[in-house]
């Protein structure tokens, strides 16, 4: 009898649509890209409607429940935040790689929308990353997040697209 074999899944989740037609194009790519190497979705909650009349706290609270419901039993959740831990491609490349060893289902990374996390969320989490010191926008994450997870695909298959 086979043993039957999980793999794991790598998930994106962002707050609202992609709508720079530049990163609309660069996500494409990486995702096409992606799928030679290992499972993976962008999963993306819609934007909030009438955020004027909210405080930035209910904006993140609301983002929460969505980000939330967004989420299954089981899931290692990774939160992209400022205060995160930073790697570089290579040990960002391990991080994957161990992930895959010990994560059943679902490695689910989020981008929070403009105002960060509500604390539901970071309750939820199992870790925060950073990808720099630096801020970008929202849609830009995306674009530098997928390209550094197929940078990390191609370093532990040791491939010529990362160079030392």
């Amino acid at each position: 009898m086979n043993e039957l074999t999980v793999i794991m899944k790598i998930v994106l989740l962002v707050i609202g649509k992609t709508d720079a037609g530049y990163f609309m194009d660069g996500i494409a790519e990486y995702q096409k890209r992606l799928e030679h190497y290992i499972p993976f979705e962008m999963s993306v909650i819609p934007d909030i409607k009438n955020t004027k009349n909210l405080s930035e706290s209910k904006q993140k609270d609301k983002e929460g429940e969505l980000i939330i419901k967004n989420l299954q039993s089981g899931d290692y959740v990774v939160l992209l935040d400022e205060k995160g831990k930073e790697y570089s491609s290579v040990k960002f490349a391990e991080y994957i790689e161990r992930k895959t060893h010990v994560v059943p289902k679902r490695l689910v990374f989020i981008i929070g929308g403009p105002y960060g996390f509500s604390q539901d969320v970071y309750d939820k989490a199992n870790e925060k990353l950073t990808l720099s010191r630096m801020t970008f926008s929202h849609q830009m994450v995306r674009l530098i997040f997928l390209e550094q997870l197929y940078r990390a695909m191609t370093i532990l298959n040791n491939e010529p697209y990362h160079h030392e």
